[in-house]
């Protein structure tokens, strides 16, 4: 055979490839720069992103719905373009391979970004969107993938997968212990949408992606940890980042990257030969489970199923075990939802961080292990996973519900206006006849299918209206029922690992009367007019109200049906937010903290973690229009001859809790039909315009009050108008810095129209013991009030922004009690 010379004579030899080793030191400080701009702003934006929607959602504001959209697509631009330099340029294997997973990752978090569009409270849809998408994300990649010619070895040994078994499953006990599951159908899909995200990332991290990062034979297995692992983990930041809603992503920023370190150790542990076995005759390869795999190369295909698991499992927590509508600055104040989200995403964050030292450590160093220490351990994670979930966690599902609203409301026209203790009762009994009896004839087909297909399910009245266990499914069902005006949501918040503890006021009892007391002129009612609120009673929804606080312990009602706890079925008045304690006391509170302290209180538990529903509102409205014994029926066992005369309520009914617009009119006409007085909120979303919005401030039969503070100016936070088909608010009142009873018997000082509200209702409890004639005249009481009302002084965000005049900021004006009491009395 003739022997000649390499390459044709007059051309240089081609260079060598570069190997995945070889590296200019411009590259690597490319790719480091990248890296760091990469996490800084994916942090930067994921977390400004979800605070902007919060402070949309405090603000009254509508959903931005651009918001999310916009943030990923701007991360997609700014992490990929020095990405696609990095994939391209360099001779570095290493580097392009870090450029070409980071792009690949941007590019995901843009497609899984855009479906934060989604409203949260279809959450069921989004995660089948999510789940879609990501597998279609993956296949792309596979595709791409095989058009390189990138073949993978099939694996030829578990242990690496059994290994991504159990560390996904460490990374899942945190959610299983400190979270709750959602509805059935909500739990599937976040299983599936974890699983695609899972396969997503095993597509990203390829073998092809990992080969990058093997040098020398034998490989050098820290260089593939370290690096490939820190390559990983910014690829990973990204994915995490496009995956859950606003707020369920969070918590995968912290856990998530660190699960590359894992990966890269595990790859390096499939590369390692497996332990000694039967001899092999020489030249022979390992077989595979499709054949021998090529000699001297072990499996690495095994880190793909691994990444599937430990990323799908990693991911499922936040997904399923979490509300997204529920991690929100609204429930903050105390240790709710965000608190144990927290807690769950710190406790993720140091597990991540053992698995990727520990896997570093112990599977880089001699061979693999064997399959049936990797199995013992995932077996004892999933065992232990099971005894936390039905032990220390909170088993069960706990899924929204479906606030079903019927085409026909009672009619109440022609009740009689009569007025006075008598009148007023009689009134009462009969608007409660009506809306039974149209309740039970409206609902009784809808009650017995339901039965029979075993749905869980509340009946009401006072607004003709049913609450239904079920999910889309049901809800497309009753939709279409002839009967059925429309069907809401009804969000129910997830319960937590422990309570979320009670609030405490550490102020002084007040020496006489306070400030707010004094500025209404109601010292100067109980002093020189003699008139103290005796003889009335006011009704109080809210978070509940001390009963032994010494301020409020004289005037409850008692009896059976003066307390009514549709949240914990609590028999006696107790109050764990403090929110109700304070309203009761700024009402009919002893001591100098109430306007009306000889009237007497009765309460109900419509808002015991700060987010309620329509159902739960409506208990407590339903309750006030006709009391009844702890667990009885309130069809059948409602006395409507011990319903109280004022209501107040310091709450609102928002878009996130499930209510629109309209869905508490029916409740408010009834009452107001009833001649029972609802004094309610204006809320705290000012100083915009047009933010009386949530129900039942907006309602026209409602006294809407705002806040002022002690120079008599309205406060910027509270909310104005213009109502359509109303003046609101109606009223302002002192809301700003307001001292009042706190559970445990202290005292706190507090702002919001929440404070102002029952200081308008003690007004109203004044007027009434001055003139129980006037008992139920809710039209004359009005005008008594807007009357006598004294000049407040208006408050705007701008020059130009006057909220069409004063009257929608201000009302009436400020109540002045002594001259309502004297008005009253005529």
């Amino acid at each position: 055979m003739e022997v000649g010379p390499p390459f044709p004579a007059g051309q240089p030899a081609p260079r060598p490839p570069a190997a995945p080793g070889r590296q200019s030191p411009w590259a690597v400080v490319a790719a480091a720069v990248t890296g760091c701009w990469t996490v800084g702003l994916v942090v930067v934006g994921q977390s400004g992103g979800w605070l902007a929607d919060q402070i949309v959602l405090a603000s009254g504001l509508d959903r931005v719905v651009w918001l999310w959209p916009a943030t990923v697509l701007f991360t997609v631009l700014l992490v990929g373009a020095p990405a696609l330099t990095l994939a391209l340029l360099p001779r570095s294997a290493a580097v392009r391979a870090a450029g070409r997973a980071w792009l690949a990752a941007a590019l995901a978090l843009g497609a899984l970004g855009l479906l934060r569009a989604i409203p949260p409270v279809h959450h069921e849809a989004y995660l089948a969107a999510l789940a879609a998408t990501a597998a279609l994300a993956a296949l792309v990649l596979r595709a791409l993938a095989r058009r390189a010619a990138v073949v993978t070895p099939r694996a030829s040994a578990p242990p690496a997968t059994l290994l991504g078994v159990a560390g996904g499953l460490a990374l899942l006990l945190p959610w299983v212990w400190l979270g709750a599951l959602g509805g059935l159908l909500e739990t599937v899909l976040a299983g599936v949408a974890a699983g695609a995200v899972g396969v997503l990332a095993a597509a990203l991290l390829d073998d092809a992606f990992w080969s990058r990062f093997t040098v020398g034979e034998p490989p050098r297995p820290a260089r593939l940890v370290l690096v490939g692992g820190l390559v990983a983990g910014v690829a990973l930041l990204l994915l995490a980042a496009g995956v859950g809603q606003s707020g369920a992503q969070l918590p995968l920023l912290l856990t998530l990257p660190p699960a590359g370190f894992a990966l890269a150790a595990l790859h390096a542990a499939a590369r390692r030969p497996a332990p000694a076995g039967p001899a092999r005759p020489p030249g022979t390869a390992p077989a595979g489970p499709s054949g021998p795999l090529p000699a001297g190369r072990p499996g690495t295909g095994a880190v793909r199923p691994a990444a599937r698991w430990l990323v799908g499992l990693g991911v499922l927590g936040p997904l399923a075990f979490t509300d997204p509508e529920e991690i929100t600055l609204v429930l903050a104040g105390t240790r709710d939802v965000p608190f144990w989200v927290a807690a769950a995403a710190g406790a993720g964050l140091a597990v991540a961080a053992v698995l990727a030292v520990a896997y570093g450590v112990l599977l880089t160093r001699g061979r693999r292990p064997s399959r049936r220490v990797a199995a013992a351990t995932a077996g004892a994670l999933l065992v232990g996973l099971g005894v936390v979930a039905v032990g220390a966690g909170q088993p069960g599902l706990h899924g929204e519900r479906l606030f079903v609203v019927l085409r026909e409301q009672a009619d109440l026209g022609g009740v009689p206006a009569t007025t006075g203790r008598a009148g007023r009762d009689a009134r009462v009994g009969e608007v409660h006849r009506r809306l039974v009896a149209t309740a039970e004839r409206t609902q009784a087909d809808l009650r017995r299918d339901l039965r029979r297909l075993r749905l869980e399910h509340t009946p009401y009245y006072l607004v003709n209206a049913v609450e239904v266990a079920g999910g889309p499914a049901v809800r497309a069902w009753l939709s279409r029922r002839p009967e059925v005006a429309r069907v809401l949501v009804s969000q129910r918040v997830r319960p937590l690992p422990a309570p979320a503890g009670r609030s405490r006021g550490t102020a002084p009892a007040p020496a006489g009367p306070e400030w707010n007391v004094r500025m209404l002129g109601a010292d100067r009612v109980w002093s020189q007019l003699g008139v103290d609120g005796s003889g009335i009673v006011v009704g109080s929804s809210d978070s509940g109200v001390d009963g032994g606080h010494p301020a409020l312990a004289g005037g409850f009602r008692g009896g059976d049906d003066s307390w009514h706890d549709p949240w914990d079925g609590t028999r006696a008045p107790t109050d764990q937010g403090g929110h109700g304690t304070h309203t009761v006391g700024s009402a009919v509170g002893r001591g100098g903290i109430g306007v009306a302290p000889g009237a007497r209180w009765v309460g109900c538990v419509n808002l015991d973690r700060n987010l309620g529903n329509p159902a739960y509102y409506l208990d407590c409205l339903q309750f006030m229009l006709a009391p009844f014994p702890a667990g009885g029926d309130p069809f059948a066992d409602g006395r409507p001859a011990r319903a109280p005369d004022v209501l107040t309520n310091s709450w609102g009914c928002p878009a996130i809790e499930g209510c629109d617009p309209g869905v508490l009119r029916p409740a408010t006409a009834a009452l107001d039909a009833a001649g029972i007085m609802v004094v309610a909120a204006a809320g705290n979303t000012g100083p915009y315009c047009g933010s009386i919005d949530d129900p039942p401030a907006p309602y026209a039969d409602v006294l809407t009050v705002g806040a002022v503070d002690r120079q008599r100016r309205v406060t910027s936070f509270s909310s104005r108008g213009p109502v359509p088909g109303a003046t609101k608010p109606d009223l302002v009142a002192p809301g700003d810095e307001v001292l009042s009873a706190m559970p445990g018997g202290g005292y706190a000082t507090l702002s919001g129209t929440s404070m102002a509200t029952p200081q308008v209702a003690g007004v109203v409890a004044l007027m009434w013991s001055a003139n129980p004639a006037l008992v139920g005249d809710l039209p004359r009481t009005r005008q008594i009030l807007r009357d006598t009302a004294t000049r407040a002084e208006a408050t705007y965000a701008s020059r130009t922004d006057t909220c069409g005049g004063d009257a929608n900021i201000t009302g009436a004006g400020l109540v002045d009690a002594y001259a309502a009491v004297q008005a009253a009395r005529g």
